[in-house]
């Protein structure tokens, strides 16, 4: 099993092997502060039980958080955030309300990923950024991740037994915007202007073992750049 911890251990390795890298949760991290200001209202979109706003809350002026599911904000690690239920197709929020908006591992599960970004520019003030973190469903690693989108017994079995995630915590895939190219389309069919798409390696994602590690790395070699197994992209309204 490839628990957190030991993925992390892993990643300090492959940083001091790749000295200057950083995984996608610090790039992610980095964009969204560089756009931080204090007097702004943030919205983290699909925010679960929490992440990145726990670090953030003091820094701008309102920080909300919204989720389809119930049990996750029932279980929200952090109170200083203004929390509710809904659908990403359909913010409950006037038009206009946030200067920023992120999101960490949500585009993966849309089913209309544009209906999303067409609703992130209509709550988004003139000039606010949407910033988020989603798997490259084009990078070799996510072999298995694309076959569950056909077999979602088969995702929560490997989530369960590879990285000992509870199944209630796994939701469908669809990966219907998780490539630079399809990014850029709904980016501009949605009316937001793609500022900037990096694309981040990190081999630990599939190093359940020192054999695995070791051949991903030299596999990350020998790919493209825009291979990486995950997408750092900022949009702007």
């Amino acid at each position: 099993m490839l628990s957190l911890d030991r993925q992390n251990q892993l990643r300090e390795r492959y940083r001091q092997l790749r000295p200057g890298w950083h995984p996608s949760g610090e790039v992610y991290e980095d964009a969204v502060r560089r756009h931080l200001r204090a007097e702004m209202r943030m919205l983290d979109l699909g925010c679960g039980r929490g992440g990145l706003p726990e670090k953030l809350a003091n820094e701008v002026s309102k920080l909300f958080g919204i989720d389809a599911h119930w049990n996750s904000l029932a279980t929200y690690r952090d109170v200083r955030l203004h929390l509710c239920s809904g659908q990403s197709e359909c913010l409950p929020f006037r038009a206009g309300t946030f200067q920023i908006i992120i999101s960490a591992w949500l585009l993966e599960h849309l089913n209309a990923p544009q209906d999303t970004l067409l609703e992130i520019r209509r709550v988004l003030a003139p000039g606010g950024h949407f910033i988020f973190l989603t798997p490259n469903i084009r990078s070799p690693l996510m072999l298995a991740n694309r076959l569950s989108v056909w077999l979602p017994a088969l995702q929560r079995a490997l989530v369960r037994r590879l990285y000992g995630r509870n199944p209630a915590d796994t939701f469908p895939l669809r990966y219907r915007a998780n490539t630079r190219h399809k990014l850029r389309q709904v980016s501009r069919d949605s009316g937001l202007k793609l500022l900037s798409l990096e694309t981040v390696r990190d081999p630990t994602y599939a190093a359940f073992n020192q054999f695995l590690f070791r051949a991903l790395i030299a596999l990350e070699d020998i790919l493209p750049g825009d291979l990486g197994v995950h997408l750092v992209g900022i949009l702007r309204r």
